[in-house]
């Protein structure tokens, strides 16, 4: 396997990893659209639902960061990177994964895995509410979460090598992004002539090629 197949593959796991945890969107919604409706019609609300809302939008926020991290979707300060080559752009994100990311995440796992075993053992319950559910399912998430983002990261790092090998860096998945709703838009519009409708196309794909590859807009005049 070569370094760009190990990469990609990666990549599809955390993608479809983030997009699997993403349908908890819908369980949340469910749940507080019941709790709404128990409490402010039937005059009954659920006493554990504060815990378990909380349960579920944290597994969804951690679940879902080796996918951000897949997508380059994590927020990070490009007021000069996006200016460097890409070589000098891989120089220094492997030092940033080598000096923060690999310990950082190595303490979560650590950290987390003892976390997630003492509240198995003690058969850990919710005290912020009267009749807290048990938490320990919840706590297991931190490491298994860890672990995602490290292979993730491992993967970025192999990015960060055949980009100062080969001066490019290698695609990164396509995924739904804004610049698709707006084709949609622009392609069944009836007051968009065809060239203002490629000259929009072609700005919001250099903004979108921008955006992916960490790089300054490059503009040319239509």
């Amino acid at each position: 396997m070569t370094s760009r197949q190990l990469i990609r593959a990666v990549d599809v796991f955390s993608y479809w990893s983030g997009k699997a945890f993403a349908w908890l969107i819908l369980a949340l919604t469910f749940v507080v659209s019941i709790e709404v409706f128990k409490r402010y019609i039937l005059n009954a609300p659920t006493s554990w639902i504060f815990d378990f809302n909380n349960m579920l939008y944290g597994t969804l926020f951690m679940m879902c960061g080796a996918y951000t991290l897949a997508a380059a979707g994590h927020v990070r300060a490009d007021f000069v990177y996006i200016y460097m080559k890409p070589r000098g752009q891989a120089a220094l994100d492997l030092a940033l994964y080598l000096l923060f990311f690999l310990p950082g995440i190595l303490g979560l796992i650590y950290a987390g895995w003892d976390y997630a075993g003492i509240s198995w053992r003690i058969n850990e319950h919710s005290t912020v509410t009267a009749e807290g559910p048990p938490i320990y399912p919840f706590k297991t998430v931190i490491p298994v979460a860890g672990i995602l983002v490290m292979v993730q990261g491992l993967a970025e790092i192999v990015r960060c090598v055949e980009c100062l090998r080969t001066g490019q860096w290698p695609a990164r998945l396509e995924d739904v992004e804004e610049i698709d709703v707006i084709q949609t838009q622009l392609g069944h519009s009836e007051y968009v002539d065809e060239e203002s409708r490629r000259i929009a196309m072609e700005g919001a794909h250099a903004i979108d090629d921008a955006a992916r590859h960490r790089s300054a807009v490059e503009h040319s005049n239509p």
